[in-house]
């Protein structure tokens, strides 16, 4: 855990001794596929970090609607409004593939903090980053069209693999709409047409991005 804990700017600061006495503090527990770590609305108030597996962070209406905020991968947390705010959960977390997670509770979060007080700090500055994600997002739902959120959240999720750009997980069609507020059915005929026009190569579980995406659809 020690290592996954030094990949994480929150932690990445920190000396031999003091990521021991974190991963002291944690719990370590497995979820299989499809499980649901935390509904919206719950009173837990847990860190969770992220060994291995994705997850999904999303917000959900009473006829099943659903509204994709964020997929995770390892290294990322998830939890730490709670932990600081003691209010309830504001999304609800659910695996996409078995996952194993280290888990802190408040109390053990809370003696952390008073034992390095800087990492109150990165933890502002991680969440004032996610503030700013969250208003880019905010911004292309108000003002891209179904295409232009397609290709932003394609670039987005990728990363520069040995040259390459590419997705690295498995996302399907109705990922992509859940994700940018749109039909499954529109997100297949863009996609379609970008793997037509050689733009992307979708394989089984990743989308490699062949050359740069055309500004319009």
């Amino acid at each position: 855990m020690e290592q996954i804990l030094k990949t994480i700017p929150l932690f990445a600061d920190l000396e031999d001794e003091e990521l021991q006495t974190i991963v002291s503090h944690a719990a370590t527990k497995s979820f299989p596929k499809n499980a649901i770590i935390i509904n919206e609305g719950d009173d837990t108030n847990s860190l969770y970090i992220i060994h291995s597996g994705k997850v999904k962070a999303f917000l959900s209406n009473e006829d099943g609607k659903e509204v994709i905020l964020r997929i995770m991968k390892p290294s990322d947390y998830f939890g730490e409004l709670s932990i600081l705010d003691n209010a309830p959960r504001s999304a609800s977390i659910m695996t996409m593939e078995p996952c194993k997670f280290s888990i802190i509770s408040k109390d053990a979060f809370d003696k952390i903090l008073d034992a390095h007080p800087e990492m109150a700090r990165k933890l502002v500055a991680e969440l004032t980053r996610m503030i700013r994600s969250l208003t880019d997002s905010v911004r292309n739902l108000a003002l891209m069209d179904v295409y232009g959120r397609v290709a932003r959240t394609l670039l987005d999720m990728a990363d520069d693999i040995d040259g390459s750009m590419v997705i690295n997980q498995k996302l399907t069609h109705q990922d992509i709409a859940r994700m940018i507020g749109s039909s499954r059915e529109m997100v297949s005929r863009i996609m379609k047409d970008l793997q037509k026009g050689g733009y992307i190569s979708p394989e089984s579980k990743r989308i490699v991005i062949n050359e740069k995406l055309p500004p319009g659809w």
